[in-house]
């Protein structure tokens, strides 16, 4: 009896010990992996003498919030940091909503209707997943040339605004999932595709619809490349070219306000992921269950 017990104290022991080590490992990986989030508030608080001399210290020795914050927001060449969040959120509402939606209208087609080449024109969707970013920029680039788009925001909505391969497979998972017979009786209760698709199947799949409204949100916010491509007047800059004003190799760089917008910037990134992580999560653990 006694040494069952004390089995069962070294096993209670050994868990306890599993469990703080689980712990203890998970908050250590979380604070490592939140550092740079960190030291980029951190540093948006310190004078610009002092935050790379004082880079190891998230505690500023010299505080200047007011003065980084004011400076950013500024702006640079007399254009405010102001106006590069509103181009943003400009091209990234309505790039998402683009998006979201031929997305949407892609995926029901390819899941729903029976046309000829469905498969083949779907394998063609598929491929473009594969084609780099970078290389899809130069014949954009000759087309809104000639259309006259370049340095215009519609030269950064266009290509976010006829849906994505990564979101029409997503929704398609889960049209798919859906049984058919529930297109049959709407038919039979006299609704047409449209209405079908608008009362009866997107609220079925609307984890989805938020999940690609998210991910489409985080990608055209932070783009950098296309409108450095596309873009010359620094009036109808985004936010990430914006920051890149900040340092002038000719002249004294603002890293402090620098630092201050750039975590401004974040600010709409965070809200739209806490008012939809529900929504996220459940989308991507129920996307791999259907289809």
């Amino acid at each position: 009896m006694n040494r069952k017990g004390e089995n069962r104290e070294m096993v209670k022991k050994h868990k306890k010990l599993g469990t703080f080590l689980y712990h203890f490992t998970a908050v250590l990986l979380g604070f490592v992996m939140i550092y740079p989030l960190l030291w980029l508030i951190a540093s948006s608080f310190k004078d610009n003498s002092e935050i790379f001399v004082n880079a190891f210290s998230l505690i500023p020795e010299k505080w200047a919030i007011a003065e980084n914050y004011q400076s950013g927001w500024n702006g640079v060449g007399g254009v405010s940091f102001g106006k590069f969040i509103f181009n943003t959120l400009t091209v990234t509402v309505i790039g998402t909503v683009g998006c979201v939606i031929t997305s949407l209208l892609a995926a029901y087609a390819f899941s729903r209707i029976h046309f000829k080449g469905s498969k083949f024109w779907f394998i063609c969707v598929m491929i473009t997943m594969m084609i780099p970013n970078q290389v899809m920029v130069v014949p954009q680039y000759i087309i809104f040339k000639k259309l006259g788009l370049i340095d215009t925001l519609a030269s950064l909505i266009a290509p976010w605004f006829f849906g994505g391969a990564f979101f029409i497979f997503l929704m398609m998972q889960f049209f798919r999932g859906i049984p058919k017979e529930m297109d049959e009786a709407a038919e039979i209760d006299g609704c047409n595709k449209m209405q079908t698709l608008l009362h009866i199947l997107i609220p079925m799949v609307s984890p989805a619809v938020v999940t690609a409204s998210i991910f489409s949100f985080y990608w055209i916010w932070q783009d950098f490349f296309q409108p450095l491509i596309f873009m010359t007047d620094p009036d109808k800059y985004t936010v990430s070219l914006g920051l890149k004003l900040f340092l002038d190799p000719e002249s004294a760089s603002n890293y402090g306000g620098m630092f201050a917008m750039s975590f401004v910037s974040l600010i709409p990134v965070i809200v739209f992921f806490i008012c939809f992580q529900k929504y996220l999560v459940e989308g991507m653990a129920t996307s791999g269950l259907k289809g």
